[in-house]
């Protein structure tokens, strides 16, 4: 396979291939005179706004966003210097104990997180407050080998370094209980029918603000509905880049838990939140695009894909497997990746099959040039976000380099086929992780320190709820995402 990206252990980045300068520069801290004079205009827009304080995000290998603020008048200074962040954040735990890997871990050393201000913007359900993503650097100004954005941002630019561009969303899924106990079995504010206008009615003023603070914040709502699972909603907004998706998914769910509290309502966007409740996924939407086009339609392949675009795909569904250790982060995950809940356990693919892992969307007649996309069933909502893009990035130019192609299409309930006649997704962790150490592209793609760092956490948590049953995993789980 072509190397797409290799990053020493020191945090020196360097990239072979195709767009080397490119890729380099994907992850390259602009000169500080320059981010500070962003910094000081993104200042007097955010002050005009009443902004007060500043958070900048990052979301870790285990899913969850970690955060450090700065009043607004110290944004100059974080743009120019960075805050600190220790680098053992790599190695946290869902449940914040703290692991270590070859690479990465202990208590010594300190990074700088620097705001993306491209990003930032004042929270609507958070008077005074403002949100950007962050990238992670040494302190030396070069990149950490294991910032996550910074490895997704590795993949968009090894991407256009071929003249590919994607569109990408992912859809967020989340249960809504009343405030209670954490320990307590969740008590819903609705138990109205599954997608059911009973439960919009229900909390219509509690969605209507859902959606006026994302529109506020510059997203744009594409739709909001009731979900299956009793409490369960899921909004969908407009498609970006990768990066972008994945940072407007960090915001989307950090909006919905602010709008929840300002309701007397808690948010969760675990896995499973009941035990033999279907969950809260986190499905990956891409299309692959060059000059304009999309490649999803108008070509040769199963149901008009181009060659490229069918390379790309059947590259994603070979990885799916290993891509698992990324995408269904939890162990909590498993419980939800069973057959006949749409939730894609079986290594597939079909146009419009929700039991299929990959689920190819082609949209209205009349429409498809814009619409026709790839859909990844099998993630959920304990991703690192950042990951799950970039590894999936990953896996389809490694397709399209290799020019594979897709096996026969599966229509139908996979469930119901002949037993061994289509392959199921690992069943758990421990089965993922096997994959995802056999993954020579996965190790390519994220370099040894950011690879080695997930496959602690992997491991740890793994081994942490091996003995416990599923009641007590999710009651664990339920509120950490």
């Amino acid at each position: 396979m072509t190397t797409i990206v290799s990053t020493t252990a020191q945090g020196a980045g360097s990239a072979e291939g195709p767009g080397h300068g490119a890729l380099a520069a994907a992850v390259a801290l602009p000169p500080r005179a320059e981010r500070a004079a962003r910094a000081e205009e993104a200042a007097d827009r955010l002050r005009a706004s009443a902004v007060e304080v500043v958070a900048v995000t990052w979301v870790d290998n285990a899913g969850i966003t970690r955060v450090k603020a700065v009043p607004l008048g110290g944004l100059v200074h974080a743009a120019e210097w960075g805050v600190g962040a220790a680098p053992c954040f790599d190695v946290f735990l869902a449940d914040d104990s703290i692991t270590t890997s070859p690479i990465i871990g202990g208590p010594t050393g300190d990074l700088r997180l620097y705001p993306d201000l491209d990003r930032v913007v004042p929270l609507a359900a958070q008077p005074g407050w403002a949100w950007a993503p962050g990238d992670r650097h040494t302190q030396a100004g070069g990149p950490h080998p294991g910032c996550q954005r910074l490895f997704a941002r590795r993949m968009e630019a090894a991407a256009a370094a071929r003249g590919l561009s994607l569109k990408a969303g992912i859809e967020v899924e989340w249960v809504v209980a009343l405030d209670g106990p954490p320990q307590a079995a969740p008590q819903y504010p609705t138990y109205g029918p599954a997608y059911g206008m009973h439960r919009l009615t229900d909390l219509s003023d509690y969605l209507r603000d859902v959606v006026r603070a994302l529109g506020e914040q510059g997203l744009s709502v594409l739709q909001i509905h009731p979900e299956y699972a009793p409490g369960q909603f899921e909004v969908s907004v407009a498609p970006e880049g990768p990066v972008g998706a994945a940072d407007t998914a960090v915001l989307v769910r950090h909006t919905i838990r602010a709008v929840s509290a300002k309701h007397g309502l808690r948010a969760s966007f675990a896995p499973v939140v009941e035990p033999d409740g279907v969950g809260n996924g986190g499905h990956l939407h891409l299309s692959l695009w060059r000059d304009g086009r999309n490649l999803g339609h108008g070509g040769p392949g199963p149901h008009g894909l181009t060659a490229e675009a069918e390379g790309f795909v059947a590259g994603v569904l070979e990885a799916l497997p290993e891509l698992l250790v990324l995408g269904c982060s939890s162990p909590a995950g498993y419980l939800r990746l069973v057959p006949q809940r749409w939730a894609g356990a079986y290594q597939c693919w079909g146009l419009e099959n929700r039991e299929a892992a990959l689920r190819l969307v082609t949209g209205s007649t009349g429409e498809r040039a814009a619409t026709a996309n790839a859909e990844v069933k099998c993630f959920d909502a304990s991703a690192n976000p950042y990951l799950a893009v970039g590894a999936v990035l990953a896996a389809g130019l490694a397709g399209l380099e290799q020019r594979r192609s897709l096996p026969p299409e599966f229509t139908g309930d996979p469930a119901a086929a002949e037993p061994g006649t289509v392959p199921r997704l690992p069943q758990s962790p421990a089965e993922a992780i096997a994959a995802y150490e056999c993954s020579a592209m996965l190790r390519e793609a994220l370099g040894d320190p950011l690879y080695q760092a997930v496959l602690a956490v992997r491991r740890a948590e793994a081994e942490q709820y091996a003995a416990v049953g599923p009641e007590e995993l999710i009651a664990a789980t339920r509120w950490r995402y």
